[in-house]
């Protein structure tokens, strides 16, 4: 039963990510831009998730020496969300996802290449599948309007979101908490979202009631409820099975776009696709 409930706990959390595209293109439709979307984002999910921390009678107390490291972490988070939001101006939503689900092959990278990870034949074939799915992906929309440009600006997204779990092995206060750390994640995210939007613009004021339940679903189901499943996950069946079953992601973003938005899907895209979570899924199961 304990097992069952970590692949429901693992189903749902990775799922529950894949919807960000089903809250945030209805919202980038009605003209709100992907920088105000992220803050009230982040500002709603820090509210979720510190009052879950007060109801589960968690500390909220930290030492003053981490405050740099929390930072950092909020810093490569908030650059990953940044670049993924960003990628949806320019390829279908499910593509994005699919490209930041890369992730894990860009970790696996950055251990061989500084960190003296142990290579071997497994992983060099993964990421060559990878490189592959992304070929397959570049040639798969029928309108043409998936550029180099958006293909790099998506893999930043991955990039940033490899950095961040690299950072986190790494760094003393990664023994923290998954919550509270969650919680300080996006707290000075918000911090640091707040500071940029005001050096470079005006923050955009929620101008209707459809748009603010997007952006409260947008914080609340792939963001808190994603993170507390994903926590509760781990401790049933650990973490490699939990990454195994964050597959769901880009299978989840592509059905929304497809089936809610319209998104092309053709054969091209989907041997993409196929070729990406196969390469995550060895990169994974080897690690």
């Amino acid at each position: 039963m304990n097992k069952l409930n970590g692949f429901l706990y693992g189903l749902l959390s990775s799922a529950s990510f894949g919807l960000i595209p089903l809250f945030t293109i209805p919202v980038m439709r009605q003209g709100m831009q992907f920088e105000s979307i992220l803050l009230y984002r982040f500002a709603f999910a820090t509210l979720a998730l510190g009052l879950i921390l007060l109801l589960d009678g968690q500390s909220f107390r930290i030492n003053r020496r981490d405050i740099l490291s929390l930072v950092l972490l909020a810093f490569l988070y908030l650059m990953s969300a940044v670049f993924l939001f960003w990628g949806y101006k320019f390829m279908a939503s499910g593509i994005a996802t699919t490209l930041h689900f890369m992730y894990p092959v860009l970790t696996t990278l950055i251990m061989m290449l500084f960190f003296r990870e142990k290579k071997s034949i497994w992983r060099f074939l993964a990421i060559i599948l990878a490189v592959s799915g992304v070929f397959f992906l570049s040639q798969g929309e029928d309108s043409g309007n998936i550029t180099i440009t958006g293909i790099l600006i998506v893999l930043l997204s991955a990039l940033g979101y490899a950095l961040y779990l690299v950072t986190v092995s790494q760094l003393k206060v990664g023994q923290m908490k998954g919550l509270r750390l969650t919680f300080y994640v996006f707290l000075f995210g918000t911090l640091l979202l707040l500071a940029g939007i005001n050096a470079t613009g005006d923050i955009q004021p929620i101008g209707n009631w459809h748009i603010a339940g997007n952006l409260m679903m947008l914080a609340i189901i792939p963001t808190v409820i994603s993170n507390l499943a994903l926590v509760r996950a781990v401790k049933c069946i650990g973490s490699t099975l939990t990454s195994v079953l964050g597959a769901m992601e880009p299978v989840t973003a592509v059905c929304v776009g497809i089936f809610m938005f319209g998104e092309p899907f053709t054969s091209s895209i989907g041997l993409g696709i196929a070729l990406i979570i196969t390469a995550v899924t060895v990169i994974i199961l080897k690690r």
